[in-house]
C-alpha cells in the first residue's frame, strides 16, 4: 500500500507569539492552515463588526448632538466610516478555508487594522467628553465598553488586531479619566481592559486548539478513506485459507483473480500446486516455494515470504504470510494468511538498483558494478588458481573536445566511445565507466598474456579511429594501464591501484599506448617521493589553508553553513590540486594529521560565526579507520568551543568498502557526540541502500553530475534525483544538491524537493575573511527578516 497510516492526534502548544503571528510553528504547513482559519474567522465576522461599529457610532453621535459642533461630529463619523469600511472590505477579501497557505505577514497586518480602528475611537474622549455633562460622558463610556466587549469576543480569532484595538483604546480612556481627576474610574477602566484582553487571548487559544483538533481528525478521516479507496481499487491484497491437507478452501474472489482463475476452480486445489504452476510436474521449484513447503509441513507461522509465480504465462512475484489454525480441541485445521502482488515493487527496486550500478550517460556498468564484478572475479579465480586482469583506460585529448565544443558534445562522444568498447567485449570481459573520461575493463580469464595485450591494442586502435559528429571529424585516443592478478594485486583495491600506476606510466610514455604494471615504476615513484616529502611539512610550514563554500536553504536562499575545502600552495610545486595530494596523503598515512588540522581550523573559525551557521568538513575513509579519530573530533570541539550539532562530517560511499575495519563503530561514536553526518556524492561510487538504513545520516549530497544531467532533461538523472529525495525523506534526511550553477538548476532542484543547495550560483569557495563577513552579514539579514 502506498498510503501511510495516520498518526495519532498530536498535541499542539499554542504560545502567545504563535497566537499573534510573531513566529511560525514547528510545522509551517499546519500552522499556515491554522492562520487561514484565523483570517476566515475574521472574514465571517466582518459584517458583524461593520454593523457593531455603525450602531456604536450612531449612538455616540446622538449622545453628543447637543454638546458638540455638527462639523466636528460629521468629520469624526466620516473618518470612522472610512476606517471601518476599509477594514471590513479587507476582511471580506480574506481567503476561504482551503484556499491556500497564509503567510505570517497576513496575520501581522491585522495589527495595523486594529491600530487604525483604535485611533478612530480613541478620539471620542478627547473630542466629546471634555465639556459634556456627566450623563453624556457616562453614555459614551458605556458605548465604548460595549464596543470593546463585543470586539473581545467576536473578533478573538484576529488576536493581534483585537489586542491592539483593546489595548490602545483602553489606554486612551484610562489616560483621559486620569487627567480629568477621576482616578477610581481610570483604574476601573484599566482593569476592565486587561480582563477583556485576557478573555480575548483565552478565547483565541481555545478556538485555535479546536481547529487544530478538527484538522487532525479531518486528516485522519481523509487518510483512512484513501486507504480504503486504494485497497478497493488496486485489488493488490487478498486473503487465503487452506485445510489440514494444504488444499485451498473458501477462495476469495480477489485471490482467484490474482491467480488468473475463477473461485470455483481454485477451491480444493493444493496451494503449492497453484504457486508452482508449470514447474509442478517437473519438480524444479523455486527456493521460496521450498521454504513455504517446509514451513507448512512444520506448521510454523511465516511472513514476508516472496515467491515467483506464473499467471497466464506472465512471471509475477507474490508476498505471502500466514499462521496455522487450530480448532476448539487444538487439532490443526490448516493455514490462514494474506498475500499481495509485489511485481511492480520489485520492478521499481530492480530499476533503482540498475540505475545505481549503470552509468546514466553511456549505459555501461558504473564504478560500483565494476568494483563488485572485480571482487567476484578475484574470488572465483582464487578457487581454481586462475589469473585475472584489470585495465584502466583514460581518453587522450578528450578535455580539448569538452573545452572547444562543450560538455554536451563531449557527452555524445563518450557515448560513441562506449559503443566501440562494447563491440570489442566478449563473455570473458566486462567494460565499465569509472567517471569522466575514465573506463575500465575486467578480464575474467587472463591466462593468455598475448591475447590480453592484443585486446589492449585493439581497444587503443578502435578508439583512435576518427569520429564523425555534426560535420566535425574528431581524433582522440586512449592510454591503458594493465594489471594482472594475483601477481599485481590480490584484492580489488590493490589491482586497481596497480593499473592506475601503469596508466600513469602509459601517459608519461606519450599516450596512445598501453603499459603493464611493474614493481619499479621509477618516474612515478620519484615524483611521488618528492611530493610526499613536501606534503609532510606542508601544515607546519603554513602552506595549507581552508576556503569555505556557502550552503544555502533551497527554498529561501538563507545561508545555512559552509563546506570547508582544503587548499595547498606549495613554494616548490605551486598550487597543488586536492585530487593529487589528498590521495597521496591517504596512501602515505599523512591524512590523519592533515585531517586533524583541517578539523581544528574549521571548528575554530566556525566558532566565530553566528550560532545558526554550521560547518561541514570532509573526512577521508582512512581517518575513520583510526579509532583515535573520535578523540580528534572531541578535542577540536572542546578547544574551539563549537557546539557539536554545528559540525557536520561528510563521508563518501567509499568508507563502506572498509566496514570490516571498524568504520561503522567509529561513525556511531562520532554520532553519539551530537555531530551530524552527511553522505557525499551519493550515486557516483559504491551506492548501496543497505548502509543508509544502518547509519544515522542527517543528509545526502547529490553529486553535481546528476544535477547537470537532470538540467539537460536526461530522464535517468531526473529519476535518480527524485529517488534519492524520496529515499531521504522516508529516512528523515535532508538532501543537498551540489554544483548548482544557474537559476534554472536552482529552480529545478528546489522543485525536486532538495532542501539545501551549494554551487557557483550561490558562491565560489571563499577565503576565510570573506566567509566570516558573509556569515555575519547573512545571519543579520536572516535575523532582521
Amino acid at each position: 500500500m502506498s498510503i501511510k497510516t495516520p498518526s495519532p492526534l498530536r498535541g499542539i502548544a499554542v504560545t502567545l507569539p504563535l497566537l499573534l503571528g510573531l513566529r511560525d510553528g514547528s510545522d509551517p504547513v499546519e500552522w499556515s492552515r491554522i492562520r487561514t482559519a484565523q483570517l476566515h474567522g475574521g472574514r465571517r465576522m466582518a459584517l458583524v463588526m461593520l454593523a457593531a461599529n455603525g450602531i456604536a457610532a450612531t449612538a455616540t453621535a446622538l449622545l453628543v448632538d447637543d454638546t458638540s459642533p455638527q462639523w466636528q461630529i460629521a468629520s469624526w463619523l466620516g473618518v470612522l466610516l472610512l476606517v471601518v469600511v476599509g477594514i471590513a472590505a479587507r476582511r471580506l477579501r480574506a481567503p476561504q478555508l482551503g484556499d491556500g497557505q497564509i503567510a505570517l505577514r497576513d496575520v501581522r497586518n491585522t495589527g495595523w487594522e486594529g491600530l487604525l480602528l483604535a485611533l478612530a475611537w480613541s478620539t471620542v474622549p478627547v473630542l466629546f467628553c471634555t465639556h459634556a455633562p456627566s450623563g453624556t460622558t457616562a453614555g459614551l463610556g458605556l458605548t465604548l465598553c460595549a464596543l470593546m466587549t463585543g470586539a473581545a469576543f467576536a473578533m478573538a480569532p484576529l488576536t493581534l488586531g483585537t489586542l491592539v484595538f483593546l489595548g490602545y483604546l483602553g489606554s486612551a480612556v484610562t489616560l483621559q479619566l486620569a487627567m480629568a481627576g477621576t482616578i477610581a474610574a481610570s483604574v476601573g477602566v484599566f482593569v476592565f481592559t486587561l480582563l477583556l484582553m485576557l478573555v480575548c487571548v483565552s478565547r483565541a487559544r481555545t478556538l485555535m486548539l479546536l481547529h487544530a483538533s478538527e484538522m487532525a481528525l479531518d486528516e485522519r478521516d481523509e487518510t483512512v478513506s484513501l486507504l480504503l479507496r486504494e485497497f478497493e481499487e488496486t485489488g493488490a491484497d487478498w486473503l487465503w485459507e487452506t485445510d489440514a491437507a494444504r488444499r485451498i478452501v473458501r477462495a476469495s474472489p480477489r485471490f482467484a483473480f490474482a491467480a488468473g482463475l475463477d473461485p470455483a476452480s481454485v477451491d480444493g486445489m493444493p496451494l503449492l500446486q497453484l504457486l508452482a504452476g508449470p514447474t509442478w510436474e517437473t519438480g524444479d521449484f523455486a527456493t521460496g516455494l521450498r521454504t513455504l513447503a517446509d514451513k507448512m509441513k512444520k506448521r510454523e507461522s511465516f511472513r514476508d515470504l516472496r515467491l515467483p509465480v506464473q499467471i497466464k504465462g506472465e512471471d509475477r512475484w507474490w508476498e505471502i504470510a500466514a499462521s496455522p489454525r487450530f480448532d476448539d480441541r487444538g487439532v490443526f485445521s490448516g493455514f490462514r494468511g494474506v498475500g499481495s502482488d509485489i511485481t511492480e515493487q520489485r520492478k521499481s527496486v530492480d530499476k533503482i538498483n540498475r540505475m545505481a550500478r549503470f552509468d546514466t550517460l553511456t549505459g555501461l556498468p558504473n564504478r560500483l558494478m565494476v568494483n563488485e564484478t572485480l571482487v567476484r572475479t578475484i574470488g572465483e579465480a582464487g578457487q581454481w588458481g586462475g589469473r585475472y586482469a584489470f585495465m584502466m583506460l583514460d581518453l587522450d585529448r578528450f578535455k580539448a573536445v569538452n573545452d572547444t565544443l562543450g560538455h554536451p558534445f563531449g557527452d555524445r562522444l563518450l557515448s560513441r566511445v562506449s559503443e566501440r568498447l562494447s563491440q570489442l567485449m566478449t563473455d570473458n570481459e566486462l567494460c565499465g565507466r569509472l567517471g569522466g573520461d575514465e573506463f575500465a575493463v575486467i578480464v575474467r580469464d587472463a591466462s593468455d598474456q598475448v591475447a590480453l595485450e592484443s585486446l589492449a591494442q585493439r581497444i587503443i586502435d578502435s578508439l583512435s579511429l576518427p569520429y564523425e559528429m555534426d560535420a566535425h571529424t574528431l581524433y582522440i585516443g586512449a592510454s591503458i594501464g594493465l594489471a594482472v592478478g594475483p601477481r599485481d594485486g590480490r584484492t580489488a583495491e590493490m589491482l586497481i591501484r596497480s593499473a592506475d600506476l601503469a596508466l600513469y606510466r602509459a601517459k608519461d610514455a606519450g599516450r596512445g599506448v598501453y603499459r603493464s604494471y611493474e614493481p619499479a615504476l621509477h618516474v612515478q615513484a620519484e615524483e611521488r617521493r618528492v611530493l610526499e616529502i613536501a606534503l609532510r611539512t606542508a601544515v607546519e610550514n603554513g602552506e595549507m589553508h581552508l576556503v569555505y563554500q556557502p550552503v544555502v536553504d533551497a527554498e529561501t536562499g538563507v545561508l545555512l553553513g559552509f563546506e570547508a575545502l582544503l587548499r595547498w600552495n606549495s613554494p616548490e610545486f605551486g598550487i597543488v590540486s586536492p585530487d593529487k595530494f589528498i590521495p597521496l596523503a591517504e596512501e602515505t598515512r599523512l591524512i590523519a594529521n592533515i585531517g586533524a588540522w583541517v578539523l581544528r581550523t574549521a571548528c575554530e573559525e566556525a566558532a566565530r560565526w553566528p550560532s545558526v551557521i554550521r560547518i561541514a568538513v570532509n573526512v577521508s575513509p582512512d581517518q575513520l579507520q583510526n579509532p583515535g579519530f573520535v578523540t580528534t573530533v572531541t578535542g577540536a570541539l572542546a578547544s574551539s568551543g563549537l557546539s557539536a550539532e554545528r559540525l557536520e562530517l561528510e563521508v563518501t560511499e567509499s568508507v563502506f568498502m572498509h566496514e570490516g575495519l571498524g568504520v561503522a563503530k567509529v561513525l556511531e561514536r562520532v554520532l553519539d557526540l551530537g555531530v551530524r553526518l552527511s553522505l557525499d556524492d551519493f550515486g557516483t561510487g559504491y551506492s548501496s541502500l543497505g548502509y543508509l538504513s544502518r547509519t544515522r545520516f542527517s543528509s545526502i549530497k547529490i553529486d553535481r553530475s546528476f544535477v547537470q544531467d537532470a538540467a539537460k532533461g536526461m530522464r535517468e538523472a531526473i529519476a535518480i534525483i527524485r529517488a534519492v529525495v524520496a529515499l531521504a525523506e522516508s529516512l528523515g534526511m535532508a538532501t543537498t544538491a551540489e554544483g548548482v550553477e544557474t537559476e534554472a538548476e536552482h529552480r529545478m532542484v528546489r522543485q525536486f524537493g532538495c532542501t539545501k543547495v551549494q554551487g557557483y550560483y550561490f558562491g565560489r569557495p571563499l577565503p576565510v575573511e570573506e566567509a566570516r563577513a558573509l556569515a555575519n552579514r547573512g545571519w543579520q539579514k536572516s535575523a532582521a527578516a
